[in-house]
Order: C-alpha cells, then structure tokens, then sequence
C-alpha cells in the first residue's frame, strides 16, 4: 500500500516549484499501520507557509483513494535537511526545461 500512496502523492504539486512533492525529494517515508497512513515529509524551508496546504491536500488525496483507511498523518520532520540534491533526476530535467538552473 505504501507505493501505492507515494503514486497518488505525486499528484500533489508544490505551490511555488512545478513540480511534484515526491520528485521534488519532500516525502521521507510512509508507513501504514492499521488504519492510519503516517507520511514523513519535509519542506524546503523549515518556515514554508505551505506547511498547512500540504497536510491538508495530502490527507485529502489519499483518503478519497483509499477508502479502507480511516485517518492520515502527516508529520513534518527535518532530520535530514532538505536540500536540492534530493531531487530526482526527472524533477531536474523537468525544471531545466522549464529555465531552472539546477
């Protein structure tokens, strides 16, 4: 069921960078225990205003595909600090496409 749930989360975007949390290099893990899907994430900045969309999007999408579940948890961690090399390698191309220098 995890990869299942990292899928739907690549439907998640960033707000400010076109391009997906997962390529993006933001989830650090999930686990499902029971009925409850934990995701560890993190953000580009520790202060990111985003903090409060993400939670809610996430919770969101994966609860409308998985029925069986009853709850979601996002917990924010930052151990290790995100940094651009977590990036993958289509997140990359995908942004120099897009005029990124990265």
């Amino acid at each position: 069921m995890e990869k299942k749930i990292l899928e739907i989360l690549r439907k998640v975007r960033d707000p400010e960078i076109p391009i997906d949390i997962v390529s993006l290099g933001l989830i650090y893990g999930i686990r499902v225990e029971k009925d409850i899907a934990y995701v560890d994430m993190t953000l580009t900045v520790p202060a990111c205003p985003a903090k409060q969309f993400f939670a809610e999007h996430i919770k969101e999408k994966i609860l409308e595909n998985f029925s069986d579940l009853k709850d979601v948890i996002v917990e924010f961690v930052f151990e290790p600090p995100w940094t651009k090399e977590r990036i993958s390698e289509e997140g990359k191309r995908h942004l120099r496409r897009l005029g990124w220098d990265i």
